[in-house]
């Protein structure tokens, strides 16, 4: 094994024992997004490069460092998208989907970002992605929250908090900008190496910032709140009101700004405690300017995304001992006309009882070989079908896991017999 192939660093395998975790929380996202009406849109994962670099902004750390590009054969610059939103107004824009009514859409699927793995932050990595196009005012917003907190309660989720801010027009948050840089010019040497950095590049993400000392900087700073124009202001205070009306908790952040150059307006991201420094589990806000910025008609928008593998995560730590769900039967087939016969009826049962996870036993073996892969697949009962049960026309359902009795079945009551004992 020293010389075997391994994945690139970063870009992990999911392993059957934890794709069903993954399962249910992707089955779940999709019943909830779908019951307030949402659609599915599937995106290329190669995007050009002039959309990132339009969109996202140049001067951010994804696409100064961490963006995976390349020139292809023809000698265009792609890039793997490293975030779904771009993608998703660049595809609304070519098939003019922003030029009739209203698009609420979602989508799934891996993005990459060449940064440092640790837990709940890799390389490849997937989102799922909820975008509206089309509405402007403050209660789409409240509806997304709405949404994301009704998710949480699908889930089975505790311990997270809701964060929310108003960033401005972007001629407000220029403003801001301004008198910001103007101030931290004054505590340079002050600042760690990484604010320092961004003071030339782009200044507000120093207000997230997590080094303590910086932290205590921002507290004589100005204050992005007293540079928000009134519509902005109007548009924030009504999000909270009706946040208030439907009992959504929240607290109020003014150093939340986001990393994305396109954000504009309302910003907001759900935190738990529950996965240290990578604490945020799903993330967005209005990008109001990002739709004509690419090329199309002024749209506002407004949308969010969350991380599956932070997502995943709490609920492995939440439910750490929860395990797949296990088979209902295992055909155990003795002899080459039972192995046969065991294939239809396999079939059979399968096309009676859809929901009903059915095994089959190949590749030959004696009955204690059989029955062991039968213990190992978790099935409730083991069919056995033989040379004997094939001439009286009976399969034999025997239980696995409790202490029933074991019975021959005639195989015409076969299905009404594990309707009954499976309670389908």
């Amino acid at each position: 094994m020293a010389n075997a192939l391994q994945a690139i660093r970063g870009m992990n395998d999911i392993l059957p024992e934890q794709s069903f975790v993954w399962q249910f929380a992707e089955d779940t996202i999709r019943a909830v997004v779908e019951a307030y009406g949402f659609r599915e849109i599937r995106m290329p994962v190669v995007e050009k490069t002039e959309l990132f670099k339009r969109s996202i902004g140049e001067v951010t750390d994804i696409v100064e460092k961490e963006m995976y590009t390349f020139d292809d054969r023809n000698g265009d610059s792609l890039t793997l998208r490293p975030e779904g939103t771009a993608g998703c107004a660049r595809a609304c824009i070519q098939h003019g989907l922003t030029n009739k009514q209203a698009q609420r859409l979602w989508y799934t699927g891996p993005m990459f970002r060449h940064e440092r793995p640790q837990k709940g932050r890799y390389r490849q990595f997937y989102q799922v992605g909820v975008e509206v196009f089309g509405l402007e005012g403050p209660d789409v917003d409240a509806e997304l929250l709405m949404l994301t907190a009704r998710l949480w309660r699908r889930l089975g989720l505790d311990r997270l908090s809701l964060q929310v801010n108003s960033l401005g027009t972007s001629e407000a948050r220029e403003r801001y900008r301004t008198e910001l840089v103007a101030y931290l010019k004054t505590v340079y040497e002050q600042l760690d190496a990484d604010s320092q950095r961004r003071l030339e590049t782009n200044p507000l993400r120093i207000l997230d910032s997590k080094n303590m000392q910086v932290q205590a900087l921002l507290e004589q700073a100005p204050r992005l709140a007293d540079y928000i124009d009134e519509k902005s202001q109007a548009h924030f205070e009504t999000l909270c009101a009706l946040l208030d009306d439907a009992g959504v908790d929240y607290d109020i952040n003014p150093h939340l700004v986001r990393g994305l150059d396109y954000y504009s307006r309302t910003v907001f991201e759900w935190v738990t405690d529950r996965l240290g420094a990578q604490g945020t589990v799903c993330a967005g806000g209005r990008f109001d300017g990002l739709v004509e910025q690419l090329g199309g008609r002024s749209t506002p928008a407004v949308g969010f995304a969350m991380g599956l593998e932070r997502l995943v995560a709490v609920l492995e730590e939440i439910h750490p001992d929860a395990t797949e769900t296990s088979a209902d039967l295992y055909l155990v087939l003795m002899g080459e006309a039972a192995s046969r016969a065991g294939l239809v009826l396999s079939e059979q049962i399968r096309a009676a009882l859809p929901q009903v996870e059915v095994i089959t036993h190949c590749g030959g073996g004696g009955m204690k070989a059989q029955f062991k892969g039968a213990d190992r697949s978790g099935a409730r009962y083991a069919l056995v079908l033989g040379d004997e049960e094939l001439e009286t026309g009976t399969v034999m359902l025997k239980p696995l896991r409790t202490g029933e009795q074991q019975s021959a079945i005639a195989r015409d009551e076969l299905i009404e017999t594990l309707t009954a004992r499976l309670a389908c």
